[in-house]
């Protein structure tokens, strides 16, 4: 006789039993999860996939799509913009130093984008700001820590990645040591891209007075957690005076230090005027869903002044947003390109707009070019890429594999007029389900800029003829064409 928890149970109730009750019971909830995909998935594939792996895969599909299927609809995407739309009211104006969209008259690419980017954003563009675009991450992290020395009020950052290793214990010591002189500081860390930050690590900042807070907490035991939306966004911003964003989060390897990834090469940009105001409130919103705490006071937003004299918009997306603002962006500026369209991405699985306004713009007679890593931390992302390869060479777009180190960069120009950098990859993860956060400049000076910057990169890259391409063999199709499948959540 069977017993459990002291309870006698019949002869016939066995282990064997209990298990297979126990698997069936998985298997069903998880056919009744079909309805649920089909409700919430808006995206037809994506909805076809997830179903064949709930039938194929009985119970482990299921599992699967409760971990990463859960995008839009969802209670925690719903609290994210119950947070935006509270907090949002109370955040200072920025309108003396808003541009005005364009008229309608002006059919440059540039008033055509600043045209789409006002309405479909929260953001509106500032003059007067000063912008340095920095690709040594050593630089980077050198003009950071400057900055964080000199603060004098308060220092805000959030990170997707901050590692605790050499790098990342140097910058918290810096942080330990303004805490104690007074400076307030908050820092948010992704729960899932800074898994490996621990109550150790972080104790010695906490007791400091640092205040530190997880955005979305990672817990299985809780009631609709969740995996799959992940803060991607990378921030830095001192006294409201000085602010960074872009590709480098905190760790050894984004400096070279890892014999995995050798150099590392990214975008970053240190940016103060008007700009950084916006970068603040993008910050004080993620901070709000997180702690509940209203950064709105004045001397968090002091007078921007005029720095410089670039057209920045701070530009934030994410899924509880009612467009999906960086897709619609990129797709339209593509699509709008007339001359060139220049691309540096760490992942590149476009969505099928995408690829086929590369496509369309590359019949057109524009010269598409493309720098992608050659090797990658994650394996599966890079061959579901290749996959795409093809049939975008055999449209005339040119491909070109950075093999010099690691390409991180999130880069794109268009026509030497309008351009943006930040933390958004041309893939379905950045696009639909990652909160990321970038800067778009219009007019030529960040544009020349990057593109010198996109011909030096030539150099390190070999490019990818079609024909030689076309040639790999069957099992490496196999393979691409596998991970493609994966393509909704990658």
């Amino acid at each position: 006789m069977l017993v459990i928890w002291n309870l006698p149970l019949p002869d016939w109730l066995s282990w064997t039993t209990i298990l297979a009750v126990l698997v069936t019971a998985v298997e069903l909830f998880s056919f009744c999860l079909i309805p649920v995909v089909i409700l919430r998935t808006r995206q037809p594939l994506a909805a076809v996939a997830w179903i064949l792996g709930i039938i194929l895969m009985p119970g482990l599909g299921g599992l699967l799509y409760l971990a990463t299927g859960t995008t839009r609809v969802q209670r925690k995407t719903r609290r994210k913009k119950q947070a935006r739309e509270m907090l949002e009211p109370q955040l200072p104006s920025l309108d003396a130093h808003e541009v005005s969209p364009p008229p309608e008259s002006d059919d440059s690419i540039r008033a055509e984008l600043m045209a789409l980017a006002c309405r479909i954003a929260e953001t509106r563009p500032t003059w007067g700001n000063a912008v340095e675009i920095i690709t040594d991450t050593n630089h980077a992290y050198g003009l950071q820590e400057q900055a964080i020395r000199n603060a004098k009020n308060h220092i805000h950052l959030e990170y997707y990645i901050f590692q605790p290793d050499e790098t990342g214990r140097r910058f918290r010591e810096l942080l330990i040591a303004k805490a104690r002189e007074g400076v307030r500081v908050r820092f948010l860390y992704d729960a899932v891209g800074s898994l490996r930050l621990g109550r150790r690590f972080l104790r010695p900042m906490r007791d400091a007075g640092i205040r530190v807070e997880r955005f979305l907490p990672v817990n299985p035991l809780r009631r609709r957690w969740v995996f799959n939306l992940r803060n991607h966004r990378k921030i830095l911003v001192v006294d409201g005076e000085v602010g960074f964003t872009g590709g480098v989060n905190v760790g050894n390897e984004y400096i070279g230090q890892t014999s995995q990834f050798g150099y590392w090469r990214d975008t970053h940009m240190m940016l103060r005027g008007s700009s950084v105001l916006q970068l603040q409130q993008v910050f004080a919103l993620d901070w709000f869903f997180a702690t509940d705490e209203e950064l709105v006071a004045p001397e968090l937003y002091p007078p921007a002044g005029e720095p410089g004299d670039q057209i920045v918009q701070v530009l934030a997306s994410g899924p509880d947003l009612p467009v999906e603002v960086c897709h619609e962006l990129f797709f339209t500026a593509i699509s709008a390109a007339r001359r060139h369209v220049f691309i540096q991405s760490c992942y590149f699985v476009p969505p099928e707009s995408i690829r086929v306004a590369l496509q369309s713009a590359a019949h057109r007679g524009v010269n598409v070019q493309i720098i992608l890593p050659a090797r990658s931390a994650h394996i599966t992302a890079l061959l579901a890429a290749q996959s795409y390869y093809e049939e975008l060479l055999a449209s005339g777009v040119r491909i070109f594999e950075y093999t010099e180190g690691l390409m991180h960069s999130k880069v794109l120009t268009i026509d030497g007029e309008w351009s943006y950098v930040g933390s958004a990859n041309i893939d379905n993860r950045s696009l639909r389900l990652n909160f990321e956060v970038g800067g778009v400049f219009y007019g030529s000076r960040a544009a020349t800029e990057l593109e010198e910057m996109f011909r030096n990169d030539l150099s390190r890259c070999s490019p990818l003829e079609l024909d030689r391409w076309s040639q790999r063999s069957i099992l490496r199709r196999l393979a691409e064409n596998t991970c493609r499948l994966l393509s909704p959540v990658l």
